[in-house]
């Protein structure tokens, strides 16, 4: 009898499901992010939850957590009822990057969320001052070898991206780049310009005007694929070091445990949001990144193929967990 009841129930919650995915979502929903309001992923999940809002017919409220490398909002989502109402806009750094520069994370990086998409994507240049005497990452690492430690890259701090690309070439190609460390992104550019350092990296959002300037040039993308905004530039993978990936993404997640067809739901509703082309151009073309729009399964396979990436970059980089 007991059995017998246990399996009714069970069979009640796999049909409930189909249910809650139709009438989902039925009262507010909030998408929480660990960065303060204004900055690039805000405008983009704002964006997106205004067409989500139009959509569902129900308001989709972004709550700004930021701090500690984005933990406080990861944390506070992990630990959220399963059901839809609290998602996550999340980055690389939640599931790959964190789990390398802290010795005790306030969630699990692999269980702990289901993934619903990666909204965009945006790869890193190698970036030189004009002064530098190279025009290509080989003609880069020759440099070094002819005036050792001549070069120094700039970062903004350990497991920043800049550290993770110069530590690696430093390991696989035999350079001795110098490590300057700074108090952001925007002195580091800043600081390139003005040859107190020789080298770092950047997303076309964010060097895209200094290299169209010429105070800055490229060495290569820091990817697989060539940027459609500077498609003379090649990549890493191309130029005979594919170990060099530098990028950042933003995704959307919700609790584990989450029903899947209300993950498919908000990835599907979401992905054709993105699909909009001027919503495309207006968040994502516009600041210099690529639409990517995968699906909860799609987003499984990409942490997983990138993890090792991020292992070997962060090993190479000597980034000691604090």
């Amino acid at each position: 009898m007991v059995t017998r009841a246990w399996m009714g129930l069970l069979a009640l919650g796999v049909a409930a499901a189909p249910v809650q995915a139709q009438t989902y979502p039925d009262k507010p929903v909030k998408i929480v992010l660990g960065v303060p309001p204004g900055g690039g992923l805000d405008v983009l999940v704002r964006g997106i939850a205004a067409e989500l809002s139009a959509k569902w017919g129900q308001s989709v409220v972004v709550d700004n957590k930021p701090g500690a490398s984005g933990l406080i909002a990861a944390e506070g989502i992990a630990n959220a009822a399963p059901d839809g109402y609290s998602l996550l806009a999340t980055t690389d750094q939640i599931y790959m990057g964190n789990r390398y520069l802290f010795r005790k994370l306030p969630y699990d990086p692999d269980k702990s969320f289901a993934n619903i998409t990666i909204m965009a994507r945006a790869e890193q240049f190698l970036l030189a001052n004009p002064a530098v005497p190279a025009t290509t990452l080989p003609e880069l690492i020759s440099a070094d070898k002819q005036k050792t430690g001549s070069l120094a890259y700039g970062s903004w701090g350990d497991g920043s991206p800049p550290q993770f690309v110069y530590e690696m070439l430093n390991k696989s190609a035999g350079t001795k780049f110098l490590h300057v460390p700074y108090k952001g992104v925007a002195p580091v550019l800043a600081a390139l310009a003005g040859n107190e350092i020789q080298l770092s990296v950047g997303s076309s959002g964010v060097a895209g005007g200094l290299l169209r300037a010429g105070k800055v040039k490229a060495l290569a993308l820091a990817a697989k694929e060539r940027s459609p905004l500077f498609p003379d530039v090649p990549t890493t993978t191309e130029l005979g070091h594919p170990e060099i990936q530098a990028f950042i993404w933003f995704g959307l997640a919700a609790p584990a445990g989450t029903p899947q067809p209300i993950v498919e739901k908000i990835s599907a509703d979401v992905r054709e949001i993105l699909a909009q082309p001027a919503f495309t151009e207006r968040f994502i073309t516009t600041p210099g990144w690529k639409r990517i729009g995968s699906t909860p399964a799609e987003t499984d396979e990409i942490i997983k193929n990138e993890l090792p990436i991020i292992r070997d970059m962060s090993a190479a980089a000597g980034v000691k967990p604090q």
